[in-house]
C-alpha cells in the first residue's frame, strides 16, 4: 500500500481509544454509538486532529531544513496551537497569524484557551482583523516574507494544514489505524461522523476508507458535518483534497460522488458562532458521558450525530463512530455560555 511509504514522524500516543457511549446510545434509542477520541492521542498541548495531520508533515520540515513553522487560523484556532506544540517539541519557533474568524466579542476571546497556550509554548502570534475564509490568506503570505525578511527560513502550513500537498495522508492513515481496532474489538462500522470545515480530516478519511473498500469490499458512509456556514467552498475543498489524496496513496480509480457527503443543518449562520442544537448537544454529551466538546467544531458535529441517530436516517442496528477531533481548550472563550 502507497500510504505506508511516506515518512510519519510519530507525534501521537499510540492509535486514539475508542469508547463506546454508552448512556448517550441509551439516550438515543438508535444507534451504538462509539467515539474515537482523537483529544487524548497525544501529549502536546491537549492534542488534537491536526497533530495526525502534522506527523506526516513533519518529515518534510525537517528535510527543508525550515526554522520556523508559519500558519495560519482564528483567534481561538486549534490549528495554531497545536503547530505551536510542534514546533517547541522540535525545537523549532512558530509564527502564527491569528484573524478574527468568529464575530465573538467576549473580551477575553484574544487572550484565553488556545492563543494563551500558544504564547505559552513561545509562539509569535500576532492578531489580524480579517475575518473568516478557509482558502488561502494574503496575512499568511505576508507572515511568511517577515520570517525570510528577518533571516529565518519559514515552513508553510496553511490554515488547518489542508491545503498542504500532505495535509490528507494523516487521516488516510485513520482509516487504517480503525480497521486494526475492528479487528481487535470484532466491530464494524458503518457510519463514521466527523466535522469539516478546512476539509482535509474528512478528506483523508474519504481517500483512507476508499482504499480499504478495495482490499476488503466494505463500504461505509463517511458523513462531513458541515460547521463552516460556506457549504459549497467546504464541499469543493473536501472533494479535490479526497482526490489529491487518493491520487497519492495510489487508489486505483475515482473516488465515486456518493463518497463525499457534507451536511449542512448544524452550522448555523457564521462560522465558530454556537447554536441552540450545538448547545444541547453539548449539554447532553457532557451530562450523559462527561466527554467535553466544543461550541465551534464538535459540539455541532455532534448535534448532526445526534439528530441523525435520533431520526433513524442512521439505522437503529448501525454502530456509529463519532470521531472527536479535540478543540476544548477553546471553551475558555465561551464562558459566557455558561453563566
Amino acid at each position: 500500500m502507497k500510504l505506508a511509504e511516506f515518512p510519519r514522524y510519530p507525534l501521537t500516543f499510540g492509535p486514539s481509544p475508542l469508547q463506546h457511549l454508552k448512556r448517550l446510545t441509551q439516550h438515543l434509542g438508535g444507534a451504538q454509538v462509539w467515539a474515537k477520541r482523537e483529544d487524548v492521542s497525544s501529549g502536546l498541548a491537549y492534542g488534537g486532529n491536526k497533530i495526525r495531520k502534522l506527523e506526516y508533515i513533519v518529515p518534510d520540515v525537517i528535510a527543508s531544513g525550515a526554522d520556523t513553522l508559519v500558519s495560519i487560523g482564528g483567534y481561538q484556532s486549534n490549528h495554531t496551537r497545536q503547530v505551536a506544540a510542534v514546533a517547541a517539541h522540535l525545537g523549532l519557533k512558530a509564527r502564527l497569524v491569528q484573524e478574527k474568524w468568529v464575530p465573538w466579542e467576549d473580551p477575553t476571546n484574544d487572550r484565553v484557551g488556545n492563543i494563551l497556550l500558544s504564547r505559552m509554548m513561545g509562539a509569535d502570534s500576532r492578531l489580524e482583523d480579517a475575518g473568516f475564509d478557509i482558502g488561502v490568506r494574503d496575512s499568511w503570505k505576508k507572515a511568511l516574507r517577515e520570517v525570510e525578511a528577518a533571516g529565518g527560513t519559514p515552513y508553510p502550513i496553511p490554515a488547518g494544514a489542508s491545503e498542504h500537498p500532505l495535509g490528507g495522508l494523516g487521516f488516510a492513515n485513520w482509516a487504517f489505524e480503525l480497521a486494526e481496532q475492528e479487528r481487535a474489538l470484532g466491530i464494524t462500522f458503518d457510519t463514521i461522523i466527523v466535522c469539516t470545515v478546512t476539509g482535509s480530516t474528512h478528506a483523508g478519511m474519504i481517500a483512507g476508507f476508499a482504499a480499504l473498500e478495495e482490499l476488503t469490499g466494505l463500504r461505509r458512509r463517511v458523513l462531513g458535518i458541515d460547521a463552516s456556514a460556506t457549504l459549497a467552498t467546504t464541499t469543493d475543498q473536501v472533494t479535490r483534497i479526497a482526490g489529491h489524496t487518493a491520487e497519492l496513496i495510489e487508489l486505483s480509480r475515482e473516488l465515486r460522488d456518493d463518497e463525499i457527503q457534507v451536511l449542512a443543518g448544524w452550522a448555523g449562520d457564521r462560522y465558530g458562532i454556537p447554536v441552540d442544537s450545538t448547545m444541547a448537544a453539548m449539554a447532553v454529551c457532557a451530562q450523559l458521558e462527561a466527554m467535553i466538546t466544543d461550541p465551534v467544531y464538535e459540539g455541532k458535529s455532534l448535534a448532526g450525530l445526534i439528530e441523525l441517530v435520533g431520526s433513524r436516517d442512521i439505522p437503529k442496528d448501525s454502530h456509529v463512530l463519532y470521531a472527536h477531533l479535540g478543540g476544548q481548550p477553546a471553551i475558555n472563550a465561551y464562558h459566557s455560555l455558561w453563566p
